[in-house]
């Protein structure tokens, strides 16, 4: 049975992803559908990519991935359907791709070939996402949707800065239990510090000087700096939110200095 995935900024206050899984069942009635999200922030790509690169690999290999968040195409951005990794990834080339991929692509189409049945154009991801899903779950190949091309429209990542002995990283995600995720890895972090002793400012005025294992190694209440199922480090709070406590927000800038 194949498996469509969801992740959108459509809400689940409106008919929009109600109306999305009808148009797949419709067309493709085996489908099982998946929500990732539909809760990611209106047009944020780097939001969406966060959480659907950090889900996706988790699912069976064939996979197909529907990205629905700034998804209207125009001259300067197409919509592509892509075979990465074992996966399919269907979405707006609006550089959403450049921010999932470590590994470069085995195939990229255009869907120039998908005609929509109406003259209505603001909702691409049930009227030209779902065809090209639909058709890649019967077996269908990907250049019967369109040119093959070679990339894919390239964003930048925030990258933490290093400055002889500091680290500037920046929040790139806060969970619904208000963890503040820097744009710090596993193997970013210990190939920069290197065994040394380091302080995480977090919030301004306080240092975290250790690397917990779980949330629980410190008393409720307390921060704790941790690397989370993702591999990015995560400011956290035992039973508390710290982003909302200390105000925290997307972009805004942790200092890590080393010894």
């Amino acid at each position: 049975m194949p498996i469509i995935t969801l992740t959108t900024d459509l809400g689940i206050h409106d008919h929009y992803a109600g109306a999305l899984k009808g148009t797949i069942l419709s067309q493709y009635p085996e489908a099982a559908i998946v929500d990732i999200t539909h809760l990611a922030p209106p047009f944020n790509i780097h939001h969406a990519a966060y959480i659907l690169k950090n889900a996706y690999s988790n699912f069976p290999a064939g996979t197909i991935h529907i990205i629905g968040v700034n998804a209207e195409s125009s001259a300067q951005q197409k919509h592509l359907a892509i075979y990465n990794d074992g996966h399919y990834f269907i979405g707006a080339d609006n550089g959403t791709f450049s921010l999932l991929f470590e590994k470069k692509s085995d195939k990229i189409v255009d869907l120039s070939n998908i005609r929509q049945d109406t003259d209505l154009l603001t909702f691409p991801v049930r009227d030209i996402f779902v065809k090209a899903a639909c058709h890649i779950a019967r077996g269908g190949q990907l250049e019967v949707l369109g040119a093959v091309q070679e990339d894919f429209t390239k964003v930048d990542l925030f990258k933490p800065a290093v400055n002889q002995n500091t680290i500037q990283a920046v929040i790139i995600y806060i969970d619904s239990y208000g963890n503040v995720v820097l744009n710090i890895t596993r193997k970013f972090f210990t190939e920069t510090v290197r065994g040394r002793n380091f302080s995480i400012e977090f919030p301004p005025g306080e240092e975290i000087t250790a690397i917990s294992k779980t949330y629980s190694d410190v008393p409720k209440g307390e921060i704790a700096a941790i690397f989370n199922s993702a591999g990015y480090l995560e400011m956290s709070m035992n039973q508390g939110k710290i982003a909302e406590m200390y105000g925290a927000g997307i972009n805004n800038i942790v200092t890590i200095k080393i010894e």
